[in-house]
């Protein structure tokens, strides 16, 4: 059965939804494997590896090992041109790592995507944010998120990153995923560059 065979009538198909909800992309691609227990441990470890195109990195993790890690990860390679930063919520530690990366030079441009409740819950870490994009460029954009990618693009490579964990330091077990290449990053970057957040007017 088709899509239009489902929705039946003219009437139904006009509330089918314009913004394409979600995608899915498939890769042939090398995958490692590690298992990290620190911050630390997991910068030393992705050591080894030589960052080729096509190429995932597999972890499991625990410690206190987050979202951001795997940003000081790909710090570590290169700066980068762009990068977005998808989570459900920040704490002020993380931002002003964040701000940090900016005024470095690291990151020149820093794009934020972050849950419902961030706003109402977390005011000062809104607030702090706010101010930090309106001082460096970069956006924020308030939706129904529970995401966790990072992606983002440098003069060696362009990469997403996929994972369980906020950008908020905890001491669960987490997974997480870093696949090298263009492809990754311009799935999720048209993605997100399409959202329209809580009280856009664009």
């Amino acid at each position: 059965m088709s899509l239009d065979d489902f929705l039946g009538t003219n009437e139904q198909k006009a509330i089918r939804p314009k913004q394409r909800r979600s995608g899915v992309m498939k890769r042939v691609q090398k995958s490692m494997y590690r298992r990290a227990f620190s911050e630390t441990q997991l910068l030393d470890l992705v050591q080894e590896f030589k960052w080729q195109d096509g190429e995932s990195y597999h972890f499991i993790t625990g410690g206190d090992v987050d979202g951001l890690s795997y940003l000081k990860v790909i710090l570590r390679q290169q700066k980068l041109k762009y990068c977005l930063l998808s989570t459900w919520v920040m704490a002020a530690e993380d931002i002003y790592q964040c701000q940090e990366f900016l005024e470095s030079g690291k990151i020149e441009k820093l794009d934020f995507y972050l849950g419902e409740v961030f706003p109402g819950s977390y005011p000062q870490e809104y607030a702090l944010l706010q101010k930090i994009t309106k001082e460096y460029g970069g956006t924020i954009k308030i939706f129904r998120n529970h995401s966790k990618i990072i992606a983002g693009e440098g003069d060696k490579f362009a990469f997403g990153v996929e994972g369980s964990a906020n950008v908020n330091t905890n001491p669960r077990t987490e997974n997480a995923c870093i696949t090298i290449g263009r492809d990754i990053y311009e799935f999720y970057r048209e993605y997100y560059d399409n959202i329209q957040g809580f009280g856009d007017k664009s």
